[in-house]
């Protein structure tokens, strides 16, 4: 059983048909903690706990000896000194849970026009052998203008360079972001269940 601390990260994840996991959660962490958990398939509620939010979404992988396109434009590494722009930045555009010390993941990398933060991605789980982008989001003036793609582009170039296998997911109704992926040569690789959770 793993789980981060909550300003890093909801997540948590158990073994392969381990059954006691959200069992030993609910000794482990506070009345009221949230998670996030992640299946591919649907469940019901586990005992102690409350489900606040379902999302249905998709998993994709990028093929391996696939080679991506340079990316248009060289996306600025993100620091600590970027966390509160970071934020405000997912608290407008909603990729996925963002808190003070989610940067921990590493490799954060971001477009600045006009002065501001308008467009990021960086890695979150790194499950071997494999990687996870997220995060990728776009500031709402500032969309069209190819950010997204360069700096997926950009993390592709990272993630293959440390012989790994990029994924990423996303949600079932985001057609746009879906159609980014699909452009840049992703594959949909099985449908993710995100459930956000509260211990009673």
């Amino acid at each position: 059983m793993k789980y981060f601390d909550s300003e890093v990260s909801p997540f948590v994840g158990f073994p392969d048909d381990y059954t006691k996991g959200f069992e030993e959660l609910h000794t482990l962490l506070p009345e009221g903690r949230r998670i996030l958990y992640a299946i591919p398939d649907p469940i019901a509620a586990p005992k102690g706990w409350e489900i606040k939010a379902q999302i249905s979404g998709t998993q994709f992988l990028y093929p391996q000896n696939t080679e991506p396109q340079q990316p248009a434009f060289v996306p600025a590494p993100l620091n600590t000194s970027h966390v509160d722009e970071m934020i405000a930045l997912t608290a407008l555009t909603k990729p996925g849970p963002f808190d003070q010390r989610t940067i921990e993941f590493g490799h954060y990398h971001g477009i600045f026009a006009d002065g501001k933060l308008v467009a990021m991605t960086g890695q979150r789980l790194h499950p071997e052998p494999f990687t996870e982008i997220s995060a990728v989001c776009t500031h709402p003036d500032y969309l069209g203008r190819s950010y997204a793609a360069a700096l997926l582009q950009h993390q592709l170039q990272i993630i293959l360079s440390q012989g790994k296998q990029p994924f990423l997911h996303v949600r079932g109704d985001n057609e746009r972001a879906i159609a980014l992926y699909e452009r840049l040569g992703f594959k949909q690789n099985r449908p993710m269940h995100f459930y956000f959770m509260k211990r009673k």
